[in-house]
């Protein structure tokens, strides 16, 4: 009878661990790191191998959400709706669903990427609809529309967010005057709390929580301020003036040791704030305006930031001090990532490199070009389980990159 109910017991926390499987922007932690290791230290000269490459996607710039039997992104079609796709690890279509009007304005199609919570599946369109779907079939759960049911309202290039759970809570920010930012229950889209923020339109960023002292705080940014919300209830505990040209805000927050690094772009570079010890203020430490990275997020290793800036500039910082240690003009800005030693870094211009961290001047081990796709080189790059994915607007190519 003991091994019966240990049988059973062990079985209920593996199909609890296998329910809650997550899958979402930036990686496990939202910080551009990546678990995986035993990975190739140095490519073929034509690239590591291409798996598979699916074409159908339409024009977007999100990133894929990989899980253990999916692949799960967005996209647009002829009509400019947006819709979810899921794949199979072979590349083949599963279902798709639409998520209804996308921007097609200015640098159009889908923006954010989908949230994989356990069988649940998170999405929010450029036109403020968000919706719950199941990961099996693509059913709609629930759904709500930020505009009208929660005063949310539309910013220059569409509204931009890829969402965040935290427990019961799935945090979104229509940026309203009243109902600035918002946790919904995420199992029924139901509201659990609402907060004013600074009454700030949206910024497309994508917002963190850490633990600081006995604080839960959810660290997010507006059109023209910084903010840290008591992640329980919504209680505005700080904010911090950064505003920038445009009003993008499109990184998110990256957080160690009680200290926040904030990079916006257009100019106003970076700003790095020490938290109190129970979360509940803020003080400036330093400033950087070299590291002027607009989208393509950063990494932290090793007590450095490494990021693009403007055009063809790649910067390393001091994460204590601020100092530039080094810049490089390798290729053209992008997105960043780090997995198993090295620095994955995908240019604007459709070129994927991996570099050496340790190398002190960002020379590249190997290169390849994005074969297929078109338009902008926007969505971040992801690994999972040996295998990287690159989204380039209608394409999402896989490549093997398993070491020996």
């Amino acid at each position: 009878m003991k091994r019966v109910i240990l049988v059973m017991t062990l079985s209920l926390i593996i199909g609890s661990l296998i329910a809650q499987e997550i899958a979402q922007w930036r990686g496990p932690n939202r910080d551009g790191k990546y678990p995986d290791t035993g990975l190739m230290k140095q490519w073929p000269e034509e690239g590591p191998q291409m798996l598979w490459h699916y074409d159908d996607l339409g024009l977007g710039h999100g990133s894929a959400g990989v899980t253990s039997d999916r692949i799960f992104t967005s996209g647009t079609d002829e009509d400019g709706n947006g819709f979810v796709v899921a794949l199979n690890h072979d590349g083949e279509k599963m279902w798709q669903t639409s998520i209804g009007e996308e921007w097609m304005d200015s640098f159009e199609g889908t923006r954010s990427t989908p949230l994989v919570y356990g069988d649940k599946l998170y999405i929010m369109s450029s036109y403020g609809y968000l919706a719950c779907m199941r990961t099996e079939d693509g059913k709609i759960i629930w759904d709500v529309d930020l505009f009208k049911d929660y005063d949310g309202v539309n910013i220059k290039w569409g509204v931009t967010e890829n969402l965040l759970i935290d427990g019961e809570k799935l945090f979104v920010t229509p940026g309203g005057e009243k109902n600035n930012v918002l946790a919904l229950n995420k199992d029924t889209g139901e509201l659990i709390w609402s907060s004013k923020g600074n009454s700030e339109i949206s910024a497309y960023c994508s917002p963190i929580v850490v633990d600081r002292g006995l604080t839960r705080l959810l660290i997010t940014q507006t059109a023209e301020s910084i903010l840290g919300l008591d992640a329980k209830t919504g209680e505005v505990f700080w904010t911090f003036d950064h505003p920038n040209k445009y009003s993008v805000q499109a990184n998110a927050p990256t957080y160690q040791d009680g200290k926040v690094y904030i990079v916006s772009g257009y100019g106003k570079g970076g700003v790095q704030l020490q938290i109190s010890e129970d979360g509940k203020s803020v003080t400036e430490l330093w400033r950087n305006r070299t590291l002027d990275d607009r989208m393509g997020g950063v990494v932290l290793v090793d007590g450095r930031i490494y990021g693009s800036g403007d055009k063809k500039s790649w910067h390393c910082l001091d994460w204590e001090t601020g100092e530039e240690l080094y810049k490089s003009r390798m290729f053209k800005n992008g997105n960043i990532i780090y997995v198993d030693g090295l620095l994955y870094c995908y240019s604007e211009a459709g070129k994927v490199g991996i570099v050496d961290p340790k190398s002190n001047d960002y020379s590249l081990i190997s290169t390849f070009d994005v074969p297929f796709g078109e338009k902008w080189h926007w969505a971040h790059l992801v690994i999972y389980d040996k295998k990287l994915y690159v989204r380039h607007d209608n394409s999402l190519m896989v490549y093997d990159i398993t070491g020996e």
